[in-house]
């Protein structure tokens, strides 16, 4: 093979690490799409210290799911439901190949990926019939961030554990996606470079 045909060859995915429980250290394949910006180790291990690492008996949706790094961490830790969304066909199929490829270490919990417009299936559920959901959507997209913070404030019941984790590009002020949530308040947050995060908990006593 010459050189010039060693450039083209394509690289290999990029790929991003599972943290702790069952799968730890399990690796997830990365497709280049556009919008598709998967939670960066060092923001997942915050979130995670965050939540604790045993999330036992919850259960969580992991909307605009991506590569899966969110919904099967959380799988890895006890979850007893996590239901992965994903609309983009080619994300959708790289989700399934991951998924697969984890099996071979059973986890506890259900594991659902649905190749769904995420919004519409929100909108879909009950009040309070989930206690951890992860809302991480292309940023370029307000209007969709918007309204998945509104229905997930309907649809999430944290009280016995969870809550709603939102990430959000910098040029956003916190106190404007706080606006969207108003019975819930954001008790953990950070910021990373050209993202902000926030775990909304809910407002009780």
């Amino acid at each position: 093979m010459n050189k010039s045909a060693k450039t083209l060859k394509a690289e290999p995915p990029k790929k991003v690490r599972i943290i702790g429980g069952v799968w730890r250290s399990r690796l997830l394949a990365v497709l280049d799409l556009p919008g598709l910006r998967p939670t960066t180790d060092r923001i997942r291990e915050t979130l995670f210290n965050w939540l604790g690492q045993d999330l036992t008996g919850l259960h969580c949706l992991d909307l605009f799911a991506g590569t899966g790094a969110l919904g099967f961490e959380a799988a890895s830790r006890g979850a007893e439901l996590v239901v992965l969304l994903e609309k983009d066909k080619k994300a959708h199929t790289s989700l399934v190949s991951n998924y697969v490829l984890l099996q071979s270490s059973p986890v506890s919990g259900k594991v659902e990926i649905l190749h769904r417009d995420s919004l519409e299936y929100l909108k879909q559920q009950v009040n309070h019939s989930s206690n951890l959901i992860f809302i991480d959507p292309p940023f370029q997209d307000q209007g969709l961030l918007d309204q998945a913070l509104i229905e997930a404030g309907r649809v999430c019941d944290d009280s016995s554990g969870g809550g709603i984790y939102v990430e959000f590009p910098s040029s956003r002020a916190r106190d404007e996606i706080e606006a969207l949530l108003p019975d819930w308040h954001c008790g953990k947050y950070l910021e990373a470079g050209q993202v902000k995060a926030c775990l909304f908990r809910g407002r009780r006593g």
